[in-house]
């Protein structure tokens, strides 16, 4: 479930919110990337030393916002998410797997296979690597989404087998999704190009870390959170598909397309899901959606860190934006795709909070391309080289 957006910047300030839906619980922390320690004091320290320099932002925590009475909303959705949403799911025997797009391992061809591989990953440029480990190791770090889903009140899987149809949706969701990760993981190591080690540090380093997600509990936020995301992934694993094959490597190609396609099912999931809220609940939704895109949505792999890079999150968004694999302009337009796809123009009934919301997202897209054009004049100037532990410390342009 990669997700890169560069633009808008991390922004601690906005993890305060001004909206009032009912009683709130707040606590002051300190994020810091965490992870388990290794058995000597030194080394502990050090350890530690270096994920406090990563990331140490003192953030307002707000939990629980939503007023009960919308438990009952979630509650009779059940059906609906049976009926509509569990639909869009695959079964397991007809799913794709990775092993169907690698080596056989059992086979006698195999190092063959893996040879005709390497032979195709040696054409492909460093900077598209970085893009592809960073979307690796973002979806590497799935069992962080999966648990923030279950921190959402009213559709959390309280019994880890829970049947409900909000639960069922968010495991199998989650397995679909495995497979992203573990295909992208094997054919890296396969290529010989990586530096494993780094990569298998960064993911370990994120999961430890887990991700900024400031929807404070509540499932409209966090769905319209996953709306975005998964659109991003879709366009961002569509144009890893893209410039695969534009280096020659078909199966590359396919295989990020296959992701892209997973992608697109489970954008359509969330983004009914949030057409059905505007539908039964217009004003609430209004405001979670102005909500979340005045805090900026921060991406999930905000906290990466390989031990060495202190801004590695930036340094790989930017190669991204370069190249276009993923940009602010993209970002745009999501928010533009959006905006139709849930007619929020059209939007009547609102209270006056709401219809300021209203007007503050319709408008936001022009806002962002607008200062798109402006950072990218400003990026052209400070573009430099920058080592990526992921390809053995060889420089990229960002």
């Amino acid at each position: 479930m990669a997700l890169r957006l560069p633009f808008p910047p991390y922004n601690p300030s906005c993890f305060s919110s001004s909206l009032r839906f009912g009683a709130r619980k707040t606590k002051y922390s300190k994020i810091l990337m965490t992870l388990s320690p290794p058995s000597k004091r030194r080394e502990i320290n050090d350890d530690m030393a270096k994920q406090m320099r990563t990331l140490k932002v003192e953030i307002k925590e707000v939990t629980h916002s939503m007023h009960p009475e919308k438990l009952e909303i979630f509650k009779s959705l059940e059906e609906w998410v049976e009926d509509n949403i569990l639909t869009l799911l695959k079964p397991v025997e007809s799913s794709w797997q990775p092993q169907d797009f690698l080596p056989d391992p059992s086979a006698e061809g195999f190092f063959d296979g893996v040879k005709e591989m390497r032979d195709r990953a040696a054409g492909i440029p460093d900077d598209y690597y970085v893009c592809l480990v960073g979307n690796m190791i973002t979806e590497e770090a799935l069992p962080t989404y999966q648990s923030v889903i279950n921190t959402f009140d009213g559709v959390r899987d309280e019994t880890a087998s829970s049947l409900s149809s909000w639960a069922r949706w968010t495991r199998k969701w989650s397995a679909e999704e495995n497979r992203h990760g573990d295909i992208l993981n094997k054919y890296l190591y396969l290529s010989g190009r990586l530096d494993m080690r780094q990569i298998e540090k960064t993911i370990q380093y994120l999961i430890g870390s887990g991700m900024i997600l400031p929807a404070e509990n509540d499932p409209y936020r966090g769905f319209i959170y996953t709306s975005f995301q998964e659109r991003a992934t879709f366009i961002s694993h569509g144009n890893t598909a893209k410039h695969a094959k534009d280096h020659g490597d078909i199966l590359l190609a396919k295989i990020c397309g296959l992701i892209a396609a997973d992608e697109k099912r489970h954008e359509a999931a969330y983004t009914k899901i949030i057409e059905k809220l505007f539908e039964i609940d217009p004003d609430t939704t209004m405001l979670a959606l102005g909500d979340m895109m005045k805090k900026r949505i921060t991406m999930p792999a905000l906290l990466m860190f390989d031990g060495q890079d202190d801004n590695l999150f930036d340094h790989y968004s930017s190669v991204a934006q370069r190249i276009g694999v993923y940009t602010t302009k993209d970002y745009g337009d999501i928010v533009e795709f959006f905006v139709k796809r849930w007619n929020v123009e059209e939007l009547t009934g609102l209270s006056g909070e709401g219809r300021r919301a209203q007007d503050y997202v319709c408008g936001l897209a022009q806002r962002i391309r607008r200062m798109d054009e402006r950072a990218q004049e400003r990026k052209v100037k400070q573009s430099h080289m920058v080592p990526f532990s992921w390809i053995f410390n060889r420089s990229v342009l960002v």
